[in-house]
């Protein structure tokens, strides 16, 4: 999805019904000028930078977002803890139904509702977006199988810019649908809060829009990404370079 270059026209001067002389010199002397102007904007565009730290570039490419990303080193100080980021699966839509059946509910199909409150879910089917194993979710009896996880981790959040947020700024970031995904219980575990440069889905499949959510809601919430993290994105996303950013609107 990028670009192509805007260059000058190969035609020269001198070429039948082409004015000659000194207005020809004119001409060519005003091309070259709105030629060169053309073709330095264009390669700004290619360059992928921004003025506006973290601002979705126009192509919408992931890799080209990947560019705008400050790289800091982590801050723990003071160290993350989870109840920084407010009651765990609240209802912040006011929809009443917390925000974890409302995963649930998105993410997996076949789905069975409690009839009492019109909210829990208790059976269904995922297609897991990390192994692409088909898992069966039965809530009492294997809830575990299926978790809801944090694209971005919100220990790895907090080291990387949330702790300075407001409480109230961590409390929408820890429930927005767009950074949460129902997938396989035990691989969500080995996950834990790593980052790309320590964990990646291991469906290879999977890793291009994994990393490409990551980049789009680090770029949405003004987080930045440590160098490894960052070199690990990229090595992720040369593979997919028209891959579009995800995780930019939020969800309704």
């Amino acid at each position: 999805m990028r670009r192509s270059g805007v260059g000058p026209d190969r035609h020269g001067p001198g070429r039948p019904g082409r004015p000659g002389g000194a207005a020809a010199l004119a001409v060519l002397a005003v091309f070259v000028l709105v030629g060169g102007l053309t073709g330095c904007s264009d390669l700004s565009d290619q360059t992928g930078t921004s003025n506006q730290v973290g601002a979705p570039t126009a192509s919408g490419s992931a890799l080209k977002l990947l560019a705008t990303l400050p790289i800091k080193a982590e801050d723990n100080s003071p160290r993350y803890r989870r109840d920084e980021f407010g009651p765990a699966w609240s209802d912040i839509d006011d929809n009443g139904c917390d925000t974890r059946n409302d995963i649930l509910r998105r993410d997996l199909r076949s789905t069975t509702i409690r009839r009492s409150d019109g909210c829990t879910v208790l059976t269904g089917e995922l297609r897991d977006p990390y192994t692409t194993r088909i898992i069966r979710f039965d809530r009492g009896r294997n809830s575990a199988s299926v978790q809801i996880d944090h694209v971005v981790p919100l220990a790895d959040a907090w080291r990387t810019g949330a702790l300075n947020w407001t409480a109230r700024e961590r409390l929408q970031f820890a429930n927005d649908p767009e950074n949460l995904l129902a997938v396989d219980g035990p691989t969500n575990q080995r996950k834990s809060d790593h980052d790309a440069a320590e964990w990646l889905p291991p469906s290879p499949g999977e890793q291009c829009p994994y990393v490409a959510r990551q980049v789009g809601l680090k770029a949405r919430y003004r987080l930045w990404v440590v160098q490894a993290e960052a070199d690990a994105m990229r090595a992720v996303l040369q593979k997919c370079p028209n891959q579009p950013a995800l995780g930019l609107t939020p969800s309704g």
